[in-house]
């Protein structure tokens, strides 16, 4: 008999133990939730952003998993974040911003130049119907492609490349995004966009706009400049 107590008593102890421990990811994982809508309500929708798609993505994308553990805390804040190789994870509001204007469809291609943690890309997926995202930084395109497939985002595509050459042999593209800063928009990637798509991109050395082109039926483009942004340089491949 009191070896069974004993046994009864380890038993129990362990269930407790266990149940703590799930209770506390569980915990964990309801507040990121808690955060993550937050996030939308407070720094996105009030900033006028309304897409439906757009924001249902937002709400349901794990921010805190495309930046390193120890900014995870932080990953729902009003603010970039780094992401390591001398890069970041915009804003949230810029990748909302961004997304809305770039205006995706269901059936679209989107090209995406920068894949830098995969956060705009999982955006994306959950928008159209595929995306080929080209990073210029091997580790970055290592690493993202990874997460994004652990993840279960199958309807994207990473590769190491240079994203001024964009990606040929897919396009042409419904849309293309770039997530850091050319001194002018590359006509390989003007070049590669479907006419009526549309490509958003932060364009400028020193001072950036985020500016939207849109290419007519002709192939001519109609560009509009939005608002001032800060994004990291560009960089051409050797």
């Amino acid at each position: 008999m009191p070896s069974r107590s004993f046994s009864s008593v380890r038993v129990a102890t362990a269930f407790f133990v266990l149940t703590l421990f799930l209770g506390g990811l569980v915990c964990a994982a309801d507040q990121y939730e808690v955060a993550r809508f937050q996030m939308v309500q407070e720094q996105i929708q009030a900033r006028g952003i309304g897409n439906t798609a757009t924001l249902q993505a937002m709400r349901s994308t794990p921010r805190h998993l495309f930046v390193p553990e120890r900014y995870q805390s932080m990953a729902y804040g009003d603010f970039p974040l780094p992401i390591g190789c001398g890069q970041t994870i915009s804003q949230p509001y810029i990748v909302a911003l961004m997304t809305e204007l770039l205006d995706p469809r269901p059936g679209d291609r989107v090209l995406e130049v920068g894949t830098g943690s995969g956060y705009q890309a999982a955006i994306l997926s959950q928008i159209v119907k595929e995306v080929y995202s080209i990073e210029i930084i091997p580790e970055l395109a290592r690493n993202s492609a990874a997460l994004l497939k652990h993840l279960g985002y199958r309807n994207v595509f990473v590769r190491e490349g240079d994203g001024y050459k964009g990606w040929p042999e897919m396009a042409p593209f419904d849309r293309i995004i770039v997530t850091a800063a050319p001194d002018e928009v590359p006509k390989a990637l003007t070049d590669q966009l479907k006419p009526g798509g549309k490509l958003v991109a932060p364009v400028g050395e020193i001072v950036q706009q985020l500016v939207v082109v849109e290419k007519q039926r002709d192939g001519s483009l109609k560009r509009t400049v939005t608002i001032p942004v800060r994004f990291v340089p560009m960089v051409p491949g050797r």
